[in-house]
Formats: structure tokens, sequence, C-alpha cells
């Protein structure tokens, strides 16, 4: 019998950074991790890639894990039980609302309380906790996985792990991997107002503001485009195909020039203010709502739902779940998300096959059942049989497949726009596609979800270049300290002052002020450090 789990009641902060490739076999307990004599107990002698993990005796595994509101988590869950029974393995988890994730997981880490497996941990949150060696080295363990090393050669996947590597050489979360980039977000139009005014679907920025132009002209009273997610999402898939680096987007202060070979201050580049104006020329034309930057997203759907906007940012569920029934009762009224548009730097997209993941408490190196943990941790997020079941469910009970290889929900299952109306919800009634578990994997299974609508959508997008990565500039720990004095005092100072010039409240005209400003903070200093790290790392690994 499964006992209720406890929820934790925790606070604090949490952390950052990342990762490479490299491991330490078992006859080889120097090459950075500890010696395995001792710690077998559980495993499988024969465990390799293909091969289903079911350890050799009773394992309970604690695990951190992020509750989302419209699907909460339930102990009586087919997917606990199924994990149960497939791996002998049964998951004690320490649940933690999404608005406290970040705070209550570096709590735990920070005072040792935290659980083995730590997931839904971004690239680039782990850095922090490094230093302290409260979590695992998994570098040092991968010969324990071989499913996720299986994926990254046959994905080529080191180029992205290249990206996660701390100073050390090592890397210290285990990603999500995705076979593919795959982008989410653009623009969703009405398209019947397009088809009424006789407008084409936009492919380029330019044709973005002629088309808005249009619907103004068509609809004075109306902001043509009036967003969500606090423009976040508009300034980060923009941004991309501009050549900047904004809104979600702008994680660090950096970015790479590809041409110059070197990294520069993200927030003053010449892509950044051609950003920047353009969106201050929507603005001031009336043709974007200035409540964009500032709104709930509640808001922006309203307007969008009310006829007031025809314009909106989105992704393949917000179509589905927001804009499509709320539009219901305007007569004729249809949407559709369209293709990134292209903009100054061309048609291109920008991105990284990895995704969430999870970090590993460096206590389990110390359990009698470690090498069995691991080899659980491998089959469950990276195994394909494990990523088919935690995004279907169980096959039969949840999912049809055909001897193609189709997947079907049942009928009476619903999930995003699969069964709508369904009286049984794929996450909240059986714990499948939740975000804990069914991140990344072949593009197949990724799209296997997706609405037809989606997957035509995917292919457009299939067919833009992406980008390539940056290279890794790893900074040390007392470069780290250093940087982490002026990165969010420049971060604040780049958000206020982009909001600023874009609604008209600072004058275009002052950007060399700006610019100054952004300098007096560090700026100079700040990218001197990460160039620095990025020759060194260059010099030492090639």
């Amino acid at each position: 019998m499964r006992t209720k789990w406890k929820r934790t009641l925790l606070t604090a902060v949490a952390g950052s950074l990342v990762v490479s490739l490299a491991a330490c076999s078992e006859e080889d307990p120097d090459a950075g991790g500890v010696n395995l004599d001792g710690k077998k107990t559980a495993s499988m002698a024969d465990y390799k890639a293909g091969t289903q993990f079911k350890a050799t005796e009773p394992l309970d595994v604690s695990l951190l894990y992020l509750d989302q509101a419209h699907y909460p988590i339930k102990d009586d869950w087919l997917l606990w039980k199924e994990i149960t029974q497939r791996t002998n393995v049964t998951i004690k988890p320490t649940v933690v609302p999404y608005s406290d994730y970040e705070q209550k997981r570096g709590l735990l880490i920070s005072s040792g309380d935290a659980p083995t497996i730590i997931s839904k941990t971004y690239p680039g949150q782990e850095e922090q906790f490094v230093a302290s060696g409260a979590i695992l080295p998994v570098s040092d363990y991968l010969d324990l996985m071989p499913h996720f090393k299986d994926k990254v050669e046959r994905w080529k996947l080191q180029p992205e792990l290249n990206t996660l590597r701390q100073e050390d050489g090592k890397f210290y979360l285990l990603p999500g991997m995705h076979e593919k980039v795959l982008p989410e977000y653009s623009l969703a139009f009405r398209t019947d107002e397009l088809k009424r005014l006789n407008l084409s679907t936009p492919k380029t920025w330019d044709e973005v503001y002629t088309v808005l132009k249009a619907i103004k002209a068509a609809n004075p009273d109306s902001y043509p485009l009036s967003d969500r997610f606090e423009a976040k999402s508009i300034l980060n898939y923009t941004g991309q195909t501009f050549g900047a680096q904004a809104g979600w987007g702008y994680v660090k202060n950096t970015i790479w020039n590809s041409s110059a070979q070197k990294y520069e201050f993200a927030g003053t580049t010449p892509e950044y203010k051609q950003l920047v104006e353009y969106f201050h020329k929507l603005v001031d034309e009336g043709l974007m709502d200035p409540e964009s930057f500032t709104q709930k997203d509640d808001a922006a759907i309203q307007k969008f739902a009310a006829g007031k906007s025809f314009a909106i940012s989105s992704n393949a569920q917000n179509i589905v779940n927001d804009y499509r029934p709320n539009i219901a009762k305007i007569p004729g009224a249809t949407v559709a998300k369209i293709p990134l548009p292209a903009g100054p730097k061309g048609d291109v997209i920008r991105g990284t096959r990895l995704e969430n993941g999870l970090m590993v408490s460096a206590k389990a190196a110390q359990s009698d059942k470690f090498v069995a943990t691991m080899q659980f941790i491998d089959w469950l997020w990276y195994s394909d049989e494990a990523q088919e079941f935690t995004k279907w469910g169980v096959r039969g009970t949840t999912y049809d497949k055909d001897a193609a290889g189709k997947r079907t929900l049942k009928p009476d299952v619903a999930f995003g726009g699969l069964n709508v109306g369904a009286p049984k919800n794929l996450q909240r009634d059986f714990g499948f596609h939740g975000g804990v578990f069914s991140y990344g994997g072949a593009t197949e299974l990724v799209q296997s979800v997706f609405t037809e609508e989606e997957v035509a959508w995917q292919k457009a997008m299939a067919e833009k270049k992406v980008e390539a990565l940056p290279p890794p500039a790893p900074l040390n720990e007392e470069e780290r300290e250093r940087a982490a004095l002026m990165e969010s005092s420049l971060k604040d100072l780049v958000t206020q002052s982009t909001l600023q010039f874009i609604l008209g409240q600072r004058p275009l005209s002052t950007w060399d002020a700006y610019v100054k400003e952004v300098e007096a903070k560090g700026s100079n200093d700040l990218v001197a450090l990460v160039n620095g790290a990025q020759k060194r790392y260059k010099e030492k690994n090639g």
C-alpha cells in the first residue's frame, strides 16, 4: 500500500548554470566518482540500452516533485502503480507547489535535506549548488546510464552538453534531451479578420507591421496586438530573428557575436536597439497595446475574446484552451498560430535540444543502492519505453497503438486538444504527461500528442535555420562571485530601460546615455570575465 505523502513547506533561494560528457567506469573509481563496491544492492548486473530496468529487490527513491495546480498530485494515480510494478521502485515524493519551487528547492539542498532526485531543474539553475558539494557530478557516472549515453551518441548531442560544462569540466545536471529543436511560440492571429481584409499571413516582421496597420485602419478603436506573458514571449521569439536576446530569452547579460567571435553585452548591441525601436514603433502608432508589458494573461485573453484585439502570443495549448473557446461567441471568428516571421537576422530560430532535467543529491552516492538508483533514473527519464509510458500512459487503458505505431487516446480520455470534453483527463486523473517526467524524447514521440494543426506548424518551423550554439564560457568560483555582484543590477537596468524606451517614457535619443549607465554598473567588466572564461575553456578543451 502507498502511504499518504507529506507536503513540504519550506523556503529559500535557488541557483544557476551547466555541463559536459565524461564518464567514470566501475574499474576506474579515481576518475572522479566513488568506488562502487558495496553500492550495487538491488541493481541489475546486465543492465544496458534497451533493457527494462527492474530492481532485484524493492527500492524506495525520494523525489522533489513540482506540483501543478491544474493537475495536482494524487497518490492513487495509475502512474505510480505502474512505475512500481515495472521497476520494483516506489517513488517517495516531497511535494512543493509551483509558486514556491525554486525557493524551496534551494533551501532543501542548502540544508542537506534534499531528496535523492531533484527534478524540474533547468540548465543554468544548478551552478550555485556546485561549490558546496551538495549535488552529484553526474558526468562521473554515465557508465551507469546506458540509455542516456545512447541518445547522446545517436542524436549527436555533445555540442549541447558542452554548453553545460562547469569550470572543472564536469556537469551536475541530467538534462531532458530532444532529438530536434522544438519551438513553441509565435503570434496567433484572428484569421477570419485577415481573410475579411484580404491580408496574407505575414512572413516577416515588416509584414506583421503592415498587417497590424491594416487591421488598425479597419478597427480604429482597437489595439490590433494586445499581448500576454507581459510581452516576454514576443520579445524572446522576435529577438531571435533580430539577432538579439530579450524577454524570456534574456537569461544572461551576454550574447555571442559569431562574426566578432566574442561575447558582448546583450542589452546594448545594435541588434537589441533595433528590436527596441521596432516595438516602440508598434506602441507609438497604436498597433500594440502598451498594457501588453504589464497586464495579466486573463486581461489579454479577454480583450482577444471580446474582439478588442486581433493578435496575441501563443503556443499550441493556448490556441486550444484559451483562444478558440473564448472567441466562439464571435460569429465566424477563427484563430491560428502563424510560423515565426523572419527578421533582420533572417529566417532563423534559436534554440537548444536540452530541456529541464534533474540533479542528484551527492548523498545518494553513499547508499548501498546507488547503482540501482542511477539505473532507475536512466530508465525512467531516458529510455524510449519509459518516455512513451510517462507521456501516453498504459497501452489499452489510456491509449491504443496500431500496427503502424500510431497512438490514439482512449475515447474517454482527454489531453490538450485531443478528445476535448472527454470525462477523464490524462494528466489530472492518471498522472501522465506531467512536467516532472515527460520532457524530451524522439521527435515522433514528442509530436505524437500534437494536433494536426501543430504538426503542420512544426513542419513549417523545421524549414528555418537553427542558429549555432554559443561556445562554453564557464566561470570559476571566484569569477562567479564577481559576476553575481553585477548580474542582477545590470539585468534590472536593462529590463526597466527597455520598457521605458518601448513605451515612450524615455526618448530613444538618450540611448547613448543608457549605454553609459549600463557601463557604470560594470557591463564591460562582466563581458571581460565571460570572454576570459571562454578563451580559457577553448585553450583547455579545443
